[in-house]
């Protein structure tokens, strides 16, 4: 432990310490609701996976905004815009309408499904709209493979900024944050990610605030930044970005595809739509995530591209952000600055974790190996917790050796999600003639397609492989399902008689 700076990561062990403690509250709160509506293991699920569907407006948007936003917003993506300037800042806010485009998009007919067919995540959903085992497979195993893949990233993105800040070595750094994550989240289910999520937000938004208000600071203002930036390399302050052939209009326009519209189909993102407890809460959730993210977003990708004015020599841009922060803050207050980062990590690995968990527990075992669980309350939390624990080790055993931008993996796990997802969840709740055949045949398609693409064509006619990957997906949906049997009328009811 040479080396280590103890002043600054004192404050960050006491921000864990607190993480820990709201974990083990929120427990106690599982626990009392489940046993109050009957101590079956059905009971147990819904509080352990929607929190009993009793969010209000503003936890809402904290919970969206810090479980979308992540280490690919906070670490990754300021470190790509330190390398390619306010291009990269530019390609970044097409994350801003987040909250928009979920809660407007599913609506309220997505919380009202949910709760009339006890959906306890997007694979209930899915299960419930299309009857048909195949599409829930298939659902759950991608949730698994991609979200494993998502979380990896996130963990890479939060031990180096620990590794960058505090002097731990990398792996170091990596266990003790995956503990502290897995821990909380196996602890306390969605009660204890809302609770800790609503906290991170308010973290992120301070440092964030912060760390921008000290880079402006320090470099003059922001005219003087700007023109320092071109001095660097006029790239930087160019809409095409420093290197030739990078960022082309058909390459931005993919990002507003894949980082903005379809983020609908990411399964914790829809989670949160499941979770709310009125319309007043849905409409003040709306305007809420859409404040807080354009904050968030704004102000660490622009901190990322300034940041190429005032440090030099990062041989990692997954390390500028923590390099900042120590460069312009004592160490105290740069370990209370640096929860900001890890807030947002955590608030995204924390309920991917639980999604992944519902996709074991609640999709798979409950479903085709131990139906009796459903009413073994103590066996399935006993259950759920172990998951959550050894999905854990998995995630750190594949963060050990960590690619040289952990955004670039981040972006395909999001893409594998969005090419599985998007089309079965709106058209499952928009068009009537969505049936399993086409569900089955969209997602397949829009997996392949994805994979394929992203391996052997990376930039299709120009574009990200989400693009084609989600309209060869789209036609795949709908051609199969105009050919085959329509949905039954039972389904139809459930769905458009509400």
């Amino acid at each position: 432990m040479n080396g280590v700076h103890w002043s600054t990561l004192l404050p960050i062990v006491c921000y864990f310490a607190l993480m820990y403690l709201i974990g083990f509250y929120a427990l106690n709160l599982v626990n009392k609701a489940s046993l109050r509506k009957g101590g079956s293991g059905a009971a147990f699920m819904e509080e352990y996976m929607t929190g009993g569907r009793g969010t209000g407006g503003f936890v809402l948007a904290m919970t969206l905004v810090a479980t979308y936003l992540s280490a690919g917003s906070f670490i990754g993506g300021p470190g790509t815009a330190y390398t390619h300037g306010l291009a990269w800042v530019f390609l970044a806010m097409s994350q801003i309408p987040t909250g928009y485009y979920t809660l407007m998009a599913l609506g309220k007919k997505f919380a009202i499904v949910s709760r009339k067919t006890g959906a306890n995540s997007i694979s209930d959903f899915l299960r419930a709209r299309y009857e048909s085992n195949s599409v829930l497979v298939i659902a759950s195993l991608s949730i698994i493979f991609f979200l494993i893949a998502a979380m990896a990233a996130q963990l890479i993105g939060a031990a180096r900024l620990l590794q960058g800040s505090t002097g731990l070595d990398y792996k170091t750094a990596l266990i003790f944050f995956a503990i502290t994550v897995v821990v909380h989240t196996a602890a306390g289910g969605f009660h204890g990610v809302v609770l800790n999520d609503t906290l991170q937000g308010a973290v992120m938004t301070i440092s964030t605030s912060a760390l921008f208000i000290a880079i402006v600071s320090k470099g003059g203002g922001i005219g003087n930044i700007v023109q320092a930036m071109k001095a660097v390399n006029p790239g930087m302050i160019s809409p095409y970005g420093v290197s030739e052939g990078f960022m082309t209009v058909p390459w931005v326009s993919s990002f507003w595809v894949l980082v903005g519209f379809a983020i609908i189909g990411m399964p914790a993102v829809a989670q949160r739509a499941m979770s709310y407890k009125d319309s007043k809460s849905l409409h003040s959730g709306i305007v809420y995530g859409t404040v807080v993210s354009l904050v968030l977003l704004l102000g660490m990708h622009l901190a990322g591209a300034f940041g190429v004015t005032q440090v030099s020599g990062i041989t990692s841009g997954d390390l500028v952000i923590p390099t900042l922060i120590t460069s312009l803050f004592n160490p105290v207050v740069a370990g209370i600055i640096l929860a900001g980062p890890l807030a947002a990590v955590m608030s995204t690995v924390d309920s991917q974790l639980l999604v992944v968990v519902a996709a074991i527990v609640n999709d798979l075992l409950v479903n085709y190996i131990k139906p009796g669980l459903k009413q073994d309350f103590k066996k399935l939390r006993a259950i759920t917790i172990t998951t959550c624990c050894i999905v854990g080790l998995i995630i750190v055993a594949l963060a050990f050796d960590p690619p040289e931008l952990m955004v670039w993996l981040n972006l395909f796990a999001t893409a594998g999600q969005l090419s599985t997802f998007l089309w079965p969840t709106i058209l499952g709740l928009y068009w009537k003639g969505a049936n399993a055949a086409g569900a089955i045949a969209g997602m397949v398609s829009g997996i392949g397609t994805y994979l394929y693409f992203n391996y052997y064509m990376p930039r299709p006619i120009g574009l990200h492989p989400i693009v084609p990957s989600l309209a060869l997906s789209l036609l795949a949906f709908v051609v199969v399902a105009k050919m085959t049997k329509k949905p039954s009328e039972k389904v139809i009811r459930l769905f458009w008689e509400l």
